[in-house]
Order: C-alpha cells, then structure tokens, then sequence
C-alpha cells in the first residue's frame, strides 16, 4: 500500500504561513528585500517558488530561502522547512528533520506547535507521546490556531493514549468552532447533537456547508478545503435519518464510534472503531500496536486479520470482482451484513498524477445505506468527528478497489473487506473430540 493515506484527510500535515509580505509586492522588490535580510521577505518568496504563486515552481529555491531565514531564527521559516521535510514533496522526505525544526520554532509559532503535535500523535520523527501532542496542540489553539483546538478535541473525545475527557473536548471544539474553523463546526455540530439541541447542531452545520461549494454527498477526492463543508451538508441530510428504525432492504445505520486516525493509520484506526463497536476498549495506534509493522507505516490486512485474533473478535477477509457484476454482488452484501447489525470495512483506491507514485488508498468503513436514493453511509477515521459522510452508489462502484490491501493479494485487483465472522464453528469430524475452526484470517472470494 502507498504510504499516501488521505481520502482528503483533516490530519493531513500542511502548513498556513503567516508572512508580512503582501502576496501583491513585486516579486523583484520582494527578492531585493530578502536579499537585504527580511526574514518575512524570504519566507514569502519560500512559499513563492514552493507553490508557483507568482514565479515559476522551483524547489531548490523555495528551500534556499526557507533555510536562510530559518537560520536567522525565523520561527515561520523553521515551521515551513520542517513540513518540507514531512511532506517529502519539494525536498527528500525526513521527519526526524521535520520534528527537530517544528520543536526549535514550536515556542514562537502557533503552526509550528500544531506540527509539532502532529508528529508528536503519529509518531513522525520521534517517538509517539499522546499527551505531549496534547500539550503542543492546547498550546497552538490558546494562541488562536483553529485546527489545534479541534483536534485536540477529537483525541480527547475518543481518549487515544489519554483518558477521555467530554467537558474539555466540548470547551476546545467550541473554542475552533468560534474561529470558525470548518472541523470544528463539525465536531461542535454533532456534541450538540448528542446533547439534544438540534437547532444548535443544524446551525454549526449550515454555517460550515456554506463556507465552500458542496455537491448532492461527498466526492472522495474533492479539495480537502471542501470536505468539512461537504460534511455539513451531509449531517444534515442524515438528522432525520440517524433515529430511524432500520428496515431491512430500505435502510440501516449503524452507530460506529468515531476515531481520529494520525499519519498512515486508517486501517488499524477503521478496524479499532470497528472493535468499539463489538465493545472492545483499544484505539486506532493501540490496534496498530497489535501488528508487527512499525507505527506511521501501512498495515497489511492479514495484520489487521491476526490482531483481531488476539482481543478475541472474529473477522474474515471476503472479497469480489472490480467489474459490474462484483458490484452488484458487492453491495448485495454489504447491506445483508447492515441489515444484520454488523459494519463493514473496505479499502479505496485512488490513480493519478497528483498522488505519490501516481497512486495512494484509504481504508474506513460502511455503515448505512438509503436505499431509496441509493446511497451509502460511511465512518471515515480521516475527517471530523462523527466521521459520517454520504456517497453515491457510483462512487463507490468507482473507489471501493485495491490491489495491495495484503501481500497476498499479489497485485491482484478486488473489492475488498474485513467484516464480523457470523458463521458457526463448523462441528469436529465424526467420531473425533475436536476439529478446527475456520481460520477468521481466510480469504473468501464472491
């Protein structure tokens, strides 16, 4: 599996500069005064040459700069040479980099002390520390960074490493929803959801569907500056759906508690909620640690399979043909296991030029469907908390794919899932004491 596992995520590292600089400066005059030493100079030009705004794209350049007013202690530059070194994309990827320059700067920029926690929660050139991405986090958000705040209220919601704590959660998601920060307003929608005010919920809600242009359900490789708004949108249409009374062949929604994945951890993070969901107590990178692969690093589904195993669940790996008829089979069953109360997680794929080696997945979970405008509902660890999101039947005909879901797939293209074993241990052969059970790591081909 590509290291790439977005699905547009909300945890994705990106950087928001602050710069003096106003982007209408002549980039000459802008040049002169970064040549003179103006260290918001130099870093406007980064971010220049970095994004092509302006000038032509030049990698080389964009770290020249960064690097020179970093060196002259710049608390902007050191955050925006540390994510060069995360992201990987205009220099060679080295997070041991990246974290060193976000703890130099971390004091004296608000990005940089998100980063930092960033790296902190997904074990990104350091080793991992909950409660000090927590620190780092609660940090950026008192200084007014957004983001910060709503994140660090999805961890502490859904207590990963750190006990919950719902009072905090709601005080910092109301903190980004007041600075109107799109995952906030989400996740300040749903606490008031849960709580009972639906006209407050309905109006965190709206307010984030309108901050961007938004389509009949979400798209999964829209902007990832229009997710949130999409979410909102979706919430909204789910409100009148999410009390209904499951009828089988026309509706069904199972509540699946919601867990915000860091770096690279959809799979183990999907296969947690869905442990949650069977009552289990353990977490996206507490499931991740049950597998022999490093944190921060993809897990092979026959991992996922095993670490079930070891907190007593029992799943299975089925999977179908990507044509037209495996769809059809596809679905068929998925809304048999919905109507039967039990979620299923699948893996999607995503080709093109804009992904890391032309190609990147994701893995999350369904767990409803409207049948009556066939639609599917999904609990994506990537995006706001409650983490539910509509998409078409098309899209998931077009998405729902993967070839290295597991070693054993050897390339092989297939719609792939993990769901809950519900066949009976097959009875030990005649005139035998016992036999053996099915193994639940098997693959089983519709």
């Amino acid at each position: 599996m590509n290291p790439v596992k977005t699905f547009l995520t909300i945890t994705a590292l990106t950087t928001t500069l602050a710069v003096c600089a106003e982007e209408t400066v002549d980039s000459k005059a802008l040049t002169a005064l970064a040549e003179a030493g103006d260290t918001s100079a130099q870093v406007e030009l980064a971010v220049r040459y970095r994004d092509g705004r302006g000038l032509a794209k030049d990698s080389a350049l964009a770290m020249r700069w960064g690097h020179r007013a970093a060196d002259l202690g710049d608390a902007a530059a050191m955050d925006f040479v540390g994510h060069a070194y995360l992201r990987g994309a205009i220099v060679e990827r080295r997070p041991e980099i990246a974290f060193g320059y976000f703890k130099a700067a971390a004091r004296g920029s608000a990005q940089a002390a998100f980063n930092l926690g960033q790296c902190y929660f997904g074990a990104q050139g350091t080793d991992q520390d909950i409660p000090e991405a927590l620190h780092w986090w609660k940090r950026a958000a008192s200084a007014g960074h957004a983001r910060a705040a709503s994140t660090a209220a999805m961890a502490l919601l859904s207590g990963e490493d750190v006990a919950p704590d719902l009072a905090e959660a709601r005080r910092l998601a109301e903190r980004a929803a007041e600075l109107n920060d799109p995952s906030g307003l989400v996740l300040a929608g749903e606490l008031r959801f849960q709580a009972g005010d639906l006209d407050a919920a309905k109006a965190a809600w709206t307010k984030v569907s309108e901050l961007r242009p938004t389509g009949p359900t979400a798209q999964p490789e829209q902007p990832s500056d229009s997710i949130a708004a999409q979410q909102g949108a979706d919430l909204l249409k789910l409100i009148e759906h999410r009390d209904r009374d499951a009828e089988p062949g026309k509706f069904a929604w199972l509540k699946l508690p919601h867990i915000l994945q860091g770096y690279n951890n959809c799979g183990a993070t999907s296969c947690a909620m869905l442990a949650r969901f069977q009552g289990r107590s353990l977490g996206g990178w507490g499931f991740k640690r049950l597998c022999p692969s490093p944190l921060g690093t993809g897990t092979d589904w026959g991992h996922l399979l095993e670490a079930s195993k070891k907190i007593g669940l029992k799943w299975k790996l089925v999977t179908f043909t990507p044509d037209d008829d495996g769809f059809d089979r596809a679905t068929a069953f998925l809304k048999e296991e919905l109507d039967g109360g039990r979620p299923v997680v699948i893996d999607f794929k995503f080709i093109g030029p804009q992904y890391p080696g032309g190609e990147a997945g994701h893995t999350l979970a369904v767990t409803g469907y409207l049948a009556e405008e066939n639609l599917y509902i999904l609990c994506n660890p990537a995006i706001a908390s409650p983490g539910l999101q509509l998409i078409s039947a098309a899209d998931l005909k077009r998405y729902w794919r993967s070839n290295y879901y597991t070693r054993h797939a050897q390339g092989v293209m297939a719609r792939p899932a993990i769901v809950i074993d519900s066949t009976p241990p097959a009875p030990p052969p005649s005139g035998q004491d016992g036999g053996q059970n099915p193994d639940p790591s098997a693959e089983d081909k519709l």
